[in-house]
């Protein structure tokens, strides 16, 4: 009896603050399901209202009634605006509405700080709500209590509108027929715009009235918005109720959990949040078996027909070299002519001469600089062989890349301070990581993959914090010795020689990766990217090569980490969060989906806008990043790749729409990687 008295108030707790989640939620639930935008930049909504009701907060009833009202129609109007900004992206999946409002949120949450300022804001409640109450023989804060009721009360409104009006009659429409709502007369761009604003004023007001509980600061938005997908997550896009119950359940996790098993709170919500994702992508309906010309009895053994009657009418030197590009859109299979090999080179021999030169070139930070958009742009390959090449759009790559960075931290504070047997053991435990959670990832498509993915980036961050021992916490490491190369028999110490050990593996790492990619075995992860219905037809073990790559790519990011701690010589949890999953997603968008060097040229990029030239505008680099990601989205829609003017792409995006913003088609193109690693007539 004791025990449940002492864990009451936060289990009163854990309402208040579910409710706040589920007012936020559904706005975002009615962001996605209804509009469907992505929004990563939804905490940014809540964080509006809540700076501008802590600034208009003067205890008073009518500081609180102007602070809900500025606070609302202000996140209304940015969700008007992130509508028009949304528009253009409509026909290009969600992964670009991702990277553009993650952008903008970058900018958004600068241009807060910079207004309001960077300490966390008080907030003024009325006097009449500024005291404790008796509940059940305890006391407890009025205004939570209030807060409850008003969290109710704005939650039956809302459901009230949806269901029972004939806006929401046009809202529901517009998410399951928006060509039958055009037919009745009303225009479908508006009530996108409506629905986006509705999301931004839900947003705003929970700031405004959740001020007091999650209070305005420089990591609210990210910690709303992170806890807001947990509970889109959980409860589905279909019923406001399962959202509901979801938020009270995430709200006590954050509280009653942590009072009762502190240990295991940091690890629940995201866990759960995997295992529905993971659920649901079992439970899906699986992938098309055939294509359109219907099942075959035995279509691998009538693919090997085809095969071998084209093999006979071809000259004995034509079976080395795979057919070109065919209808379907896959890359090129055979050998350039020479003329075009040398092109296709070029850009990389610039590249690899240019990276040769910088230490002569550049100062001694600078260099340093270098080092890091080196490992910077190995994890950027590792997420563009996922989501260029395996069709897996991921925003949790930075779990295999910190297991390889603390991996190498360790090692040398254990005195193993040979730089090849770092990269070796650090890509050997980031691919057993990979290993272990690759399955998964790799049955689920699209945002699906984004959002578990996610899950297992915020896991591994919170294992990060709990094993203090290995990781040092929110301390991070430091004060381990230097990498010892190769060629040296003392530990690096210069900046030049770091930079040339980090470029001497990054050229070998790229290689092979590249080597791979154009091999037999990276002609079948393209093929399963295009054409997944018809390689699941001829025999192919899809599963298994999604995972083979997984693994690797895995591997390919512990070899970054390790490359990042050498260089740094310091390792902290902010290095591998979701801020750097994030921007490794954009430096593979800025390189183009497809292109390893695009990749690399993008993590430059980065690095620059975020070290370099945000040293000479102190404390603006968010807003340097967001514009570049902003920019990226709107500029650059094929990547640096697409410059050159090549033949667009015509199988699905990375996050498997279409180019026409539909859904993948169940059909496949008519050509088709088989077994050996051919391709079919």
């Amino acid at each position: 009896m004791e025990l449940l008295d002492a864990h009451l108030m936060p289990a009163v707790d854990g309402v208040a603050y579910g409710l706040l989640l589920f007012v936020v939620a559904a706005g975002l639930s009615l962001a996605f399901g209804t509009a469907g935008v992505l929004n990563l930049s939804h905490g940014t909504l809540y964080a509006i209202g809540a700076y501008t009701g802590a600034e208009l907060s003067d205890g008073t009833w009518g500081g609180l009634v102007l602070g809900l009202a500025a606070g609302t129609a202000a996140a209304c109007v940015a969700g008007a605006g992130l509508s028009a900004a949304t528009v253009p992206l409509a026909r290009r999946g969600h992964l670009a509405q991702a990277l553009l409002t993650f952008g903008l949120a970058l900018v958004g949450g600068d241009l807060l700080i910079q207004f309001f300022g960077a300490d966390e804001l008080p907030v003024r409640v009325p006097e009449a709500l500024d005291s404790s109450v008796t509940l059940l023989g305890h006391r407890y804060p009025a205004y939570r209590l209030c807060f409850i009721v008003m969290a109710v009360l704005l939650a039956a409104f809302g459901t009230w509108v949806l269901t029972r009006t004939r806006v929401g009659a046009a809202v529901r429409a517009a998410a399951d027929d928006p060509q039958m709502l055009a037919a009745t007369g009303h225009n479908p761009r508006a009530v996108h715009t409506g629905v986006l604003a509705a999301a931004g004023a839900l947003a705003g007001a929970a700031g405004v009235l959740g001020a007091p509980i999650i209070g305005p600061g420089p990591g609210t938005s990210e910690n709303v918005l992170m806890l807001s997908l947990v509970v889109v997550v959980l409860g589905g896009l279909r019923s406001l109720w399962a959202t509901f119950f979801a938020a009270i359940a995430v709200g006590e996790v954050q509280t009653l959990g942590v009072s009762v098993a502190p240990d295991l709170a940091p690890y629940l919500l995201f866990a759960a949040m995997a295992a529905v994702l993971v659920l649901r992508s079992r439970f899906a309906e699986p992938a098309a078996s055939h294509g359109p010309e219907g099942p075959s009895s035995d279509p691998v053994a009538r693919l090997r027909r085809q095969l071998a009657a084209r093999l006979r009418r071809r000259p004995r030197g034509a079976a080395a070299a795979p057919s070109g590009r065919g209808g379907g859109g896959f890359p090129e299979t055979g050998w350039l002519p020479r003329g075009a090999a040398w092109r296709r080179a070029a850009p990389l021999l610039v590249t690899l001469v240019v990276l040769v030169a910088l230490p002569w070139m550049l100062d001694s930070y600078s260099i340093s600089l270098a080092g890091s958009a080196l490992a910077l742009g190995l994890l950027a390959v590792s997420v563009t062989i996922l989501t260029g090449y395996a069709g897996l759009p991921t925003l949790g790559q930075t779990a295999p890349f910190a297991v390889g960075a603390y991996a190498t931290a360790n090692l040398a504070q254990a005195g193993w301070t040979m730089g090849p047997v770092q990269i070796v053991l650090s890509a050997l435990a980031a691919a057993v990581f990979s290993a272990v959670t690759g399955p998964a990832v790799i049955r689920a498509r699209g945002t699906t993959v984004l959002m578990i993915t996610l899950a297992i980036g915020e896991l591994t961050g919170a294992v990060i914090n709990q094993f203090k021992s290995v990781t040092g916490g929110a301390d991070g490491l430091v004060g381990f010795p230097s990498t010892q190369a190769l060629w040296g028999g003392e530990g690096m110490t210069e900046e030049s020689e770091v930079y040339t050990y980090a470029l001497v593996v990054a050229v070998i790492a790229v290689t092979v990766t590249l080597l791979v990619l154009r091999s037999p075995a990276g002609k079948l992860l393209t093929g399963t990217r295009g054409a997944e219905a018809r390689m699941r037809a001829s025999g192919h073990p899809v599963e298994r090569y999604l995972l083979v790559a997984y693994v690797c790519a895995g591997a390919l990011a512990g070899v970054g980490g390790s490359l990042m701690v050498t260089v740094q010589q310091y390792l902290s949890p902010a290095d591998v969060g979701f801020e750097i999953a994030a921007f490794a997603l954009l430096a593979a968008v800025i390189g183009g989906t497809t292109s390893v060097i695009g990749a690399l040229m993008g993590a430059g990029l980065i690095v620059i806008t975020r070290d370099w030239v945000a040293s000479s505008w102190p404390g603006h680099g968010p807003l340097l990043l967001g514009v570049l990601f902003v920019a990226a989205v709107y500029l650059l829609p094929r990547g640096l790749a697409g410059l050159r003017g090549g033949p667009g792409r015509s199988g699905p995006s990375p996050d498997g729409s279409r180019p026409d913003g539909r859904p993948p088609a169940s059909s496949a193109p008519a050509h088709t990687p088989t077994p050996a690693g051919k391709v079919s007539p």
